[in-house]
């Protein structure tokens, strides 16, 4: 049997567009995004699965701030992206392109993301179980392999 043990990410405020939608997510909109994340594995010589310091040591709190915190996402194909990115190069916004935009794909993104380096701070004893992003308390979507 494997061990589960779970984070949270919290505190992200993030605008980001869905161009693609016939509704009023085709506009710029933002949340305080926060995301779980559920690690599976073999428990350590202490009984974790997941040393819970290794996320500040080994960069992945900051890279969830430079991702998330106070930007702007756009889908790479976005027809108005050199908007965005005049916006960005002005210094309005704090731009993120990513291939595709919204909770699912987000949540996607951070489990790549996540996995391959818990995989290596654990040297393969622990991988990323699924991820959660949430909206806000009602909506959510989730990634699992």
């Amino acid at each position: 049997m494997k061990n589960r043990s779970y984070k949270q990410f919290t505190g992200f405020s993030t605008a980001f567009r869905q161009w693609k939608a016939d509704s009023h997510c085709r506009y710029v909109h933002g949340y305080a995004l926060r995301f779980k994340v559920w690690f599976e594995g073999e428990l350590d010589h202490r009984n974790w699965v997941v040393d819970f310091g290794c996320f500040k040591r080994n960069g992945i709190k900051k890279w969830f701030k430079n991702q998330f915190d106070h930007t702007t996402i756009v889908a790479k194909d976005d027809p108005y992206l050199s908007y965005f990115q005049d916006a960005h190069d002005n210094d309005l916004i704090q731009l993120r392109i990513m291939d595709d935009v919204g909770c699912e794909k987000f949540a996607e993104y951070v489990y790549n993301h996540l996995n391959e380096k818990i995989v290596e701070e654990t040297e393969g004893r622990v991988k990323v179980h699924k991820v959660q992003c949430w909206e806000h308390e009602d909506n959510m979507a989730e990634y699992c392999a």
